[in-house]
């Protein structure tokens, strides 16, 4: 039987779907605890029915100050800490540069970056006092590889990618991990709720951007990604010695990757005499 009092302690930041709908199942399932959160903590009541005495339902709207202070406190009140935190609640846009909807750029960078920052902010001083956790911050195959119609989801990613890789340094020393979780088309709602669109209108980008759009759309409910493979391999990342700093999630996005870093790696060393003669003669 598993002692409750001893397992790990998970804070999950957008569980009514997805990713973190999977991982509280899943955490729970191995006989964790979870604070499960959602603005509306009705639609996670399931999954807290699973366990009751190692499950929390906790209101969290990650753009609210007072809401992050307040979840962590009810962490805390009920469980004594905390061990792992995700930050996996975000949303997709798509446009393309030139016609993007700026206020629902900002309101994206609100809850995509931002929104993470300060949940991440909330809970560092709990890691630092316990010299341990580990910290997931969800990423996106985006916050590598750029595509047309995806230049601003692509840049809250981005900025995921360049926080984490510079927290990590600040907090490797003190126990903390950091893992940044690349995933690329999994069967979420990602093609629903948790995606907004400004339409492209603009003839010059119908075979660039309104393709992908069109292919987005398509693609939607028919993704090759599995939620609840990707959240099991999330749980042994951390149930596991080797901490990965990135964890790549789905065939197509370890292509998608791989091939981006060649061709850095390449270009590079095309580059390498002209770039390495920028500095002062030596």
């Amino acid at each position: 039987m598993t002692d409750a009092a001893n397992t790990p302690i998970w804070l999950i930041s957008g569980c009514s779907s997805g990713f973190g709908r999977e991982l509280a199942r899943g955490a729970l399932a191995r006989g964790w605890r979870a604070v499960v959160t959602a603005r509306d903590p009705l639609q996670v009541a399931d999954i807290v029915a699973m366990a009751p005495d190692r499950a929390l339902a906790v209101a969290l709207d990650v753009r609210d100050k007072a809401g992050v202070a307040a979840a962590i406190q009810a962490a805390e009140q009920r469980f004594g800490g905390i061990d792992v935190l995700v930050n996996n609640a975000g949303y997709g846009y798509q446009s393309s540069v030139e016609e993007a909807d700026e206020a629902m750029v900002r309101d994206m960078f609100e809850t995509n970056f931002f929104g993470l920052v300060r949940l991440t902010k909330a809970v560092l001083p709990i890691f630092r006092r316990q010299r341990s956790g580990h910290i997931f911050n969800i990423g996106s195959v985006a916050g590598v590889v750029g595509v047309p119609s995806g230049g601003y989801y692509a840049a809250t990613k981005h900025a995921v990618e360049g926080f984490s890789e510079s927290l990590a340094g600040e907090v490797g020393a003190l126990g903390i991990a950091v893992t940044v979780v690349e995933p690329g088309p999994f069967r979420t709602d990602f093609g629903g709720r948790s995606f907004k669109a400004t339409p492209s209108i603009i003839e010059d980008y119908s075979q660039t951007v309104g393709t992908l759009m069109a292919m987005a759309r398509a693609q939607a409910g028919n993704q090759p990604g599995d939620p609840s493979r990707a959240a099991e391999a999330i749980l042994d990342a951390y149930a596991g010695e080797d901490k990965p700093r990135n964890l790549v999630l789905g065939r197509l996005t370890v292509d998608r990757v791989e091939q981006k870093f060649r061709s850095r790696l390449e270009e590079l060393e095309r580059w390498r005499a002209i770039s390495v003669a920028a500095d002062f003669p030596s």
